[in-house]
């Protein structure tokens, strides 16, 4: 359902990439994830007959939208957004509360004035693009390790401010592509009051549950509204894509625009092989517990019932999603591919003198490195890079605690990130009026302490610091029902205070993490020295050596920055059995069968009679795109939006690492069908109206 994480392989696509003699990176047909300053605009026109230029291009970029963890894109002149409902689920939940469940409901305020604030969530709008790869490169010239990260961490972090300075509408960012062969520095304008404009039922949204997920044909009106505003009014975006509520055609040429998040094509075999065996196993081994763990907690009471839907809903896909990855590294042929592919650079490589010269042997520096990771990663994650798990709690406190120890000193010396306009935008996200559910932190808390335990065991003197001479659940149950950062206000105080300050405030979390952040800080330090520094080093040297070998035309590993990916409506055959481009909504009745998760939403249920059954429902097409597409626009080659990108098809799940044309689908919900949602669902004339539907 969530293209938040999608992940891996099958043998057949190991088999297609095989079979065609071609690079998994190396864009062929229609792969790539490619970037709006790079858009192989000829290939396509040539392949599809269309008439894209630089205007069309920014034209859509101007449309497109970041959102926290998806993409999403304005559809209309007063700033209303188009994205997935798995997007918005967690403002809508936030807005509920016992006697108002709108998870169950939706959300559909009657006015625009009863649209509400989502706690946190922002929206951006890439405006500029400037390359700085020259300048960030020499700013790592002669260090090694953590001197290297500290380095480039803070030339970025110059670059950053600016261009940007202090201006909160504004976010610079300087992104590494091609794993450090080249650095761009992106200018977004930025809105921090975005509102909930519409979401439907949760049931509509995600009909068919976890058994559909990654999976078609599918019946899931997974949409939602979000709206734009600055200084308390609705933002006039003129430069927004035109809403087109018919349905698209087999073989229709399509783009989606959105924010990828992360793809593993560049790695070496090295580092797949480490992912393999150590990253992956351990993060599904975990999610698995802790998903147990949520699911007994929600049969509490119908409150915690209704609390757990969106985490156990997450997990659950970022779970189904990386098992997937895990088959694909587990399967021999796949990674022959990549093998015969890394021993054609490293080939290449060595018969220029010069190349090797001056790139050297990054392969072999690498395996070195992954064995160094191995020896340190549990530690690291438990204790640093996943500390608290997924508690929110346990992360403002964390933040605050390192905000208050950077601004003690001299702002020469902080840690990139920590400068006071930095600190500031952290004191405006900590002041959201977030709901936090005391129960659900405990459990997040408490299965964090055991698992750190367990793994690094009793004896351990970093988890004797942690624990003392509580239990896990004690400790935890202590923490959550004495901090007091669940309020804004008091997050607030708790920020402005100097270490000295937080440590006598009494607060148990704070003492907590207090306590154990210089051990936290020397793990991340050795990190830096030992793993991420020297892998950046590396992995810059392995990307010179594809851009000579195999040429300049390809696309980077996604890195949730927008791109652009082409492809058409078509569906696919599967060991004989053909898949239809199409569902319609009579198909989503048919597919009813009262029980969960099959079940219809009530609103559907009640107006069955009014809904045109054979309106184009859900689609498929050979759109490259992966985790953090969710929401992305659906655009015909006129440049008009015809549908939202909610999901891939099982064979998808080898987007982390490759592409299969024959067999890799985007699943997207038509604007067809949203607009008929709207007028005989929903009974909503005024988002009709707004999106110049008659």
């Amino acid at each position: 359902m969530s293209l938040r994480i999608l992940g891996t392989a099958t043998s057949g696509l190991a088999l297609a990439l095989a079979t065609l003699g071609v690079s998994t990176t190396t864009a062929r047909a229609d792969e790539g994830m490619w970037t709006f300053d790079a858009f192989p605009i000829a290939a396509v026109n040539a392949r599809y007959g269309t008439n894209i230029d630089q205007a069309w291009l920014d034209r859509v970029q101007n449309a497109a939208v970041r959102i926290q963890g998806c993409s999403a894109s304005l559809v209309s002149g007063q700033g209303l957004v188009l994205t997935n409902h798995h997007c918005v689920v967690s403002c809508v939940q936030d807005l509920s509360d016992a006697q108002n469940d709108y998870v169950k409901t939706g959300w559909m305020p009657a006015t625009r004035e009863d649209e509400k604030q989502c706690p946190g969530q922002t929206a951006e709008i890439l405006t500029d693009i400037t390359d700085v790869t020259d300048r960030v490169l020499a700013s790592g010239t002669g260090l090694e390790g953590a001197a290297f990260v500290q380095a480039r961490s803070a030339e970025t972090q110059a670059i950053q401010t600016e261009v940007c300075g202090d201006d909160v509408k504004l976010t610079c960012q300087v992104i590494s592509f091609y794993r450090g062969g080249q650095y761009k520095l992106y200018k977004f304008q930025k809105y921090e009051d975005v509102r909930l404009a519409f979401a439907p039922e949760f049931q509509a949204a995600f009909f068919g549950g976890d058994p559909d997920n990654f999976n078609f044909p599918r019946y899931a009106l997974d949409m939602g509204f979000l709206r734009i505003y600055e200084d308390g009014r609705p933002v006039e975006t003129p430069n927004h894509l035109t809403w087109n509520a018919e349905a698209p055609k087999v073989g229709e040429p399509v783009f989606v625009a959105g924010n990828p998040g992360s793809t593993s094509r560049l790695l070496t075999i090295s580092q797949l092989e480490r992912l393999r065996d150590q990253v992956q196993p351990l993060s599904l081994i975990q999610w698995s517990e802790l998903r147990g763990r949520l699911t007994q907690w929600s049969f509490t009471d119908e409150e915690t019932a209704r609390v757990a839907v969106d985490p156990l809903f997450g997990l659950e896909n970022s779970f189904k999603a990386t098992f997937g990855q895990q088959q694909a590294l587990l399967d021999p042929a796949f990674l022959q591919v990549k093998r015969d592919e890394e021993a054609r650079i490293r080939a290449g490589v060595a018969a220029d003198p010069a190349l090797v010269e001056r790139i050297g042997d990054p392969w072999t520096d690498l395996e070195r490195i992954q064995a160094q990771a191995g020896a340190t990663f549990l530690p690291y994650r438990q204790l640093e890079a996943s500390a608290g798990q997924g508690s929110n709690l346990y992360q403002y406190a964390k933040a605050i605690v390192r905000a208050s120890k950077e601004r003690a000193k001299p702002v020469a010396e902080r840690r990139p990130g920590n400068s006071d306009a930095d600190i500031a935008a952290l004191g405006r996200r900590l002041s959201a009026e977030t709901p936090i559910t005391p129960g659900l932190e405990q459990v997040y808390l408490t299965f964090w302490l055991t698992k750190t335990r367990e793994y690094l065991t009793v004896d351990n003197a970093d988890v004797q610091r942690l624990l003392g001479r509580e239990s896990p659940e004690a400790l935890a149950a202590r923490l959550v029902s004495g901090t007091g950062l669940a309020d804004p206000a008091r997050r607030a105080e708790l920020l402005a205070m100097t270490p000295e300050q937080l440590a006598a405030s009494g607060d148990p979390l704070i003492e907590l993490v207090l306590n154990n952040d210089e051990a936290a800080q020397a793990l991340r330090a050795g990190w830096e020295s030992a793993v991420s520094g020297p892998t950046a080093r590396a992995a810059e040297k392995v990307a010179q050596a594809r851009f000579a070998v195999l040429g300049p035309n390809q696309y980077p590993d996604a890195t949730f920055s927008l791109r652009l990916s082409y492809g058409a409506v078509q569906g696919w055959t599967y060991r004989g059995t053909e898949v239809p481009a199409f569902t319609d909504m009579g198909g989503l009745y048919e597919r009813a069968t009262g029980a969960q998760p099959f079940v219809l939403a009530e609103k559907f249920a009640e107006n069955e009679a009014r809904v045109n059954k054979e309106i184009v429902y859900d689609f498929v097409s050979t759109n490259d795109i992966i985790g953090g597409n969710s929401g992305s626009p659906v655009i015909n080659a006129a440049g008009e939006v015809i549908g939202a990108a909610f999901d891939g098809n099982i064979h998808s799940l080898g987007g982390a690492f490759g592409y299969d044309e024959a067999l890799n689908r985007t699943v997207s919900v038509s604007t067809a069908a949203i607009t008929e949602a709207l007028r005989n669902v929903y009974d909503q004339p005024r988002l009709l109206e707004e999106l110049g539907v008659e």
